[in-house]
């Protein structure tokens, strides 16, 4: 059941030590700031909840998977200092699950744009369903994806990071997303994902949970300047979207 809530819902469910982490909104599961916040908040929850073994994040219904950012939001950004609290969101979240004590497994059902793409780099392994396709459209309103771009880049390396933020109008489909690395693997239906997802993440439960956070700082190494890189990157994106450019394409999509 889809949420009609307009800040979105966020549930967990925790059993035999996964947490069921799934968000979920009316506008293609996409993230209003207070949203965002709140993701932030229960992830540092269950990175300190010792009864936690692994977070399953995932996101309700059955078409996509995560809009990104909310468009509503985006439009109404008037000053500087709004546009970096904007881009901050989705800046928090990601520093959040790279600093996270659990592993974190991505459950990717469908479509995919923006800063959601940024939330799936971020877990540390995905499973997807092959109408999981993803886009990064930012380039062609004016902005960047430059606060989620150390993520995906971190996961899929620049070259295939800039051929999907400059074909900007193009969605890439969940093979070429398996192939750079972005998912582990990609099944024909939600059935065998889900199957999957249960064998894989009970199989992770049941490993040395402090060798499993060892092998998190391994995968994240290297990061520790993200939490001040991820805020500039903010700025960048806050000052671009107050360009006429941005606020000419904006209109034209408000229509």
């Amino acid at each position: 059941m889809n949420t009609t809530r307009e800040n979105g819902s966020l549930y967990t469910n925790i059993e035999n030590g996964i947490a069921h982490l799934e968000f979920g909104h009316p506008a293609s599961n996409s993230f209003p700031s207070e949203l965002l916040d709140r993701l932030a908040g229960e992830l540092q929850k269950l990175s300190e909840n010792k009864s936690v073994k692994v977070i399953l994040l995932k996101s309700e219904g059955e078409k996509a998977f995560c809009a990104g950012a909310s468009f509503d939001e985006l439009v109404a950004i008037e000053t500087l200092e709004e546009g970096k609290l904007f881009f901050s969101g989705f800046a928090k979240v990601l520093n959040v699950m790279r600093e996270c004590q659990k592993l974190i497994v991505g459950r990717i059902h469908g479509k995919t744009v923006g800063g959601g793409v940024g939330l799936i780099a971020a877990c540390d392994y995905a499973l997807a369903t092959d109408a999981a396709a993803i886009k990064l459209s930012e380039i062609s309103i004016g902005i960047g994806p430059f606060v989620i771009a150390p993520a995906i880049e971190r996961k899929i390396g620049v070259g295939a990071l800039g051929e999907l933020s400059l074909a900007a109008h193009e969605w890439k489909n969940a093979y070429w997303a398996k192939e750079k690395g972005l998912y582990a693997r990609v099944f024909d239906n939600l059935k065998d994902l889900d199957k999957e997802v249960a064998i894989f993440t009970e199989k992770l439960a049941s490993y040395n949970p402090k060798a499993l956070q060892e092998m998190k700082k391994m995968l994240w190494k290297d990061t520790d300047n993200w939490e001040q890189l991820l805020e500039e990157r903010a700025a960048i994106s806050g000052e671009l979207v107050l360009s006429d450019f941005t606020k000419n394409a904006l209109s034209k999509y408000k229509k």
